[in-house]
């Protein structure tokens, strides 16, 4: 994957066509009509995602986003897929990063969701981002235990991801999760059985953790849109530290992770090969 080039004005253009500016969530998400996920998202046998290098992007830039879509959150693929996915690519490539991979997840709640974890690829082509991101199920579930499934985004990371960034060039990517609640504590045996296929062992939160950031550089990005979500900031700041980014306007996600990627980056000098794709980017 991530073999395809990001075209800002053919992503303008065919968002147009596709009307993701004037539709409703219900019809560009169209998988929440069925009530499941869609069937290549569902983790259940996946061995590995794989960000790879090639002759289009030779420096891939593996970047995992896990987006929370139970109830509170379920607004925010809406509004990526409106505006903010072109801006967020655009922006990162335009700051000097040429090469991003970009890996959606969609976060639920493995106590009680029937789809707590889905799974797209890493892609670095407009058309393919917008496929999986629409394919996204926004289940809005999640329930009254004091949290979401944050760290099944760390356990697929540290588990199931592989890249040459890390494996090549001793890289860690960056993986973002986005959310508004606390992270559960407990990823028991039997739930990633469940939503894997296989699993033998019970892991805390910090364990995921520990072992997520050995390949990646872990940020959580808070969106304060209510007293429940200023309350569970309190305990992202105690986990991550600096690497919990506050914010109340969910539309500043793009520019914070931007903002993350092309700092990592302002040093480091990339061969940029001959493309068509990048001529099109334009400062957003």
């Amino acid at each position: 994957m991530g073999s395809t080039r990001y075209d800002i004005d053919a992503r303008y253009d065919r968002a147009s066509k596709a009307g993701y500016k004037t539709k409703s969530a219900g019809e560009i998400f169209t998988q929440n009509a069925k009530r499941q996920a869609h069937p290549s998202m569902i983790p259940h046998g996946i061995s590995f995602r794989e960000s790879r290098d090639s002759e289009v992007h030779p420096n891939s830039v593996p970047i995992i986003l896990g987006l929370d879509v139970t109830g509170s959150m379920g607004h925010i693929p809406y509004e990526l897929i409106k505006e903010g996915l072109p801006k967020l690519m655009g922006g990162i490539i335009q700051g000097g990063v040429p090469d991003p991979a970009l890996l959606f997840l969609g976060i639920g709640d493995h106590e009680c969701d029937s789809y707590p974890l889905q799974v797209g690829q890493f892609e670095s082509g407009d058309e393919e981002l917008d496929m999986w991101l629409t394919r996204t199920y926004i289940e809005s579930g999640g329930g009254g235990n004091a949290g979401e499934s944050y760290l099944l985004a760390w356990y697929f990371a540290a588990f199931h991801t592989r890249t040459d960034a890390f494996e090549k060039r001793n890289q860690k990517g960056l993986l973002f999760t986005v959310g508004d609640e606390p992270c559960l504590k407990v990823l028991p045996a039997s739930a990633i059985r469940e939503i894997m296929g296989s699993g033998q062992q019970t892991y805390t939160h910090y364990e995921l953790l520990e072992e997520a950031k050995k390949r990646y550089e872990v940020y959580h990005i808070s969106v304060l849109h209510s007293d429940q979500a200023v309350r569970a900031d309190r305990g992202w700041k105690e986990l991550l530290g600096q690497n919990c980014i506050s914010i109340e306007d969910h539309r500043d996600i793009p520019e914070v992770i931007k903002r993350i990627i092309c700092e990592k980056f302002k040093d480091k000098t990339f061969e940029i090969p001959n493309q068509k794709g990048l001529d099109n980017v334009q400062m957003l």
